[in-house]
């Protein structure tokens, strides 16, 4: 499916003749998208921790009336279990139910479209820029890092985000299994949480509000999904920035790699050299100036030529 094919999916849902679910039904697709969200987020947790307490019970046997403050213990001291765990929600209900899920907007043979599983002649160069781009944002990111942790958040939050963090710093740092964990915390989320938010909201939101609105709205809620007010803004940047991309390149793939890029660059930092200047850009501190402002010349230049590129483009053949 060409461009112009894919601008009359949008504008007309699947076609002149065929009408999705929510179409017939009456449902906005935004409604819809929104729904599934909180329901994904909250069928992943929950399964989550099912499968994380089932592999420790294996694990380390049952005991006998073991209290909330044991078992919050005993999963701080066995992350793996936790990131396994995670994944597993990852898969099951942000990935693969979020595909199954999007099938009440579209049509089986028009799904892949709908979901931007598709590549282009321009792909390997889209997919080059948006890896220089998050490289290049991170000053950027850092900022606004900074400017998150100066605004007031429930003493709550904040304490269960450093919690957190320490946790995971204290794992990376420790003897782990590096592809375990790069699968975890850099594959896993970059293939899911991209379906559901590069791939099936970004798309839902589009045909209810046009693709700018659905940029913002859907890249704001990828921030709230994190559940860590004290890095909404910095979250948030990123999902905006992975919607613009996936928009220009018309492709969820180079979304997929920026996403993989920048988890996947944080764990092999904070593992191998957890002691440079890189991992020590925290939120306390501001980014040098030199930096923030390399960071922005060099990232708007990139948003620029993709912006005219797509439109110079106007997709190709699909490879997909």
């Amino acid at each position: 499916m060409d461009l112009n094919q894919e601008n009359n999916f949008i504008s007309s849902g699947n076609g002149p003749s065929i009408s999705s679910w929510a179409e017939r039904n009456g449902f906005d697709d935004w409604v819809l998208a929104l729904f599934w969200i909180v329901i994904a987020f909250i069928l992943f947790q929950i399964s989550a921790g099912i499968v994380a307490a089932t592999l420790y019970f294996v694990r380390e046997g049952i005991q006998a009336q073991p209290n909330p403050q044991e078992i919050i213990q005993a999963f701080q001291e066995n992350l793996d279990l936790l990131f396994i765990g995670n994944s597993f929600g990852q898969i099951v209900f942000l990935g693969a139910a979020t595909w199954l899920f999007s099938r009440l907007h579209t049509t089986k043979r028009d799904q892949p479209v709908f979901m931007r599983f598709q590549a282009f002649d321009k792909t390997p160069k889209m997919l080059a820029l948006t890896a220089v781009l998050i490289v290049a944002a991170q000053p950027i990111i850092w900022f606004l890092s900074w400017i998150n942790i100066q605004l007031p958040v429930p003493e709550y939050f904040e304490s269960m985000q450093n919690t957190q963090l320490q946790l995971i710093e204290q794992f990376l740092r420790s003897d782990h299994n590096m592809m375990l964990t790069l699968f975890h915390i850099g594959l896993v989320p970059a293939v899911c949480e991209e379906i559901l938010y590069r791939g099936y909201t970004l798309r839902a939101f589009e045909k209810s509000w046009g693709i700018w609105t659905a940029i913002i709205v859907s890249g704001f809620l990828f921030g709230l999904y994190h559940l860590q007010l004290t890095n909404l803004l910095p979250l948030a940047f990123i999902g905006i920035v992975l919607a613009y991309v996936t928009y220009v390149s018309e492709s969820i793939y180079p979304a997929m790699l920026a996403h993989l890029i920048n988890n996947g660059g944080s764990v092999l930092v904070a593992s191998y050299y957890p002691d440079s200047s890189i991992a020590e850009m925290t939120p306390e501190s501001m980014p040098p100036a030199w930096a923030l402002t390399f960071g922005i010349v060099i990232s708007a230049w990139i948003i620029n030529y993709m912006y005219q590129h797509r439109q110079q483009t106007q997709g190709g053949t699909t490879d997909v």
